[in-house]
């Protein structure tokens, strides 16, 4: 037997905010909201517990400081990564430095935070996007 991912938690200041934020970035859409104001997005049509694992942003008064050990690591499915980089910053995204070093043939992500400084990778390579079945498993 085995575990598996079904939901990704992340403390956040404004739910509603920051998870419309990240729908837009992954094409996401809300799946759930609970009256203690926790936001949950997911792909487009498929439920909680479905084959991708959704993200659930929870309302914290104070979210945990300094760095966190869970980052998001995302790479484009219909442009190139100085394209989908150009997206992102336009949609709030800002550069983040980790210590990372610039851009070259061993370093060939870009470190992000996202509104509230959650820190995140674009990836240089990319993906195909989710068909219709495996987002309605």
């Amino acid at each position: 037997m085995a575990c598996r991912i079904t939901e990704l938690a992340v403390d956040s200041r404004d739910p509603a905010a920051l998870a419309a934020w990240w729908a837009e970035v992954l094409g996401y859409e809300v799946i759930d909201t609970d009256d203690d104001g926790a936001v949950e997005i997911g792909p487009p049509g498929q439920g909680p517990e479905g084959p991708v694992p959704t993200i659930v942003f929870a309302p914290v008064a104070d979210p945990t400081p300094g760095k966190l050990r869970l980052h998001l690591d995302l790479n484009a499915t219909d442009r190139d990564q100085d394209a989908e980089l150009q997206r992102l910053l336009g949609l709030g995204a800002t550069p983040a430095d980790v210590g990372q070093g610039p851009l070259g043939d061993t370093m060939t992500w870009h470190v992000l935070a996202d509104p509230e400084g959650n820190e995140f990778c674009l990836l240089r390579s990319t993906v195909a996007p989710l068909s219709g079945d495996a987002r309605r498993r």
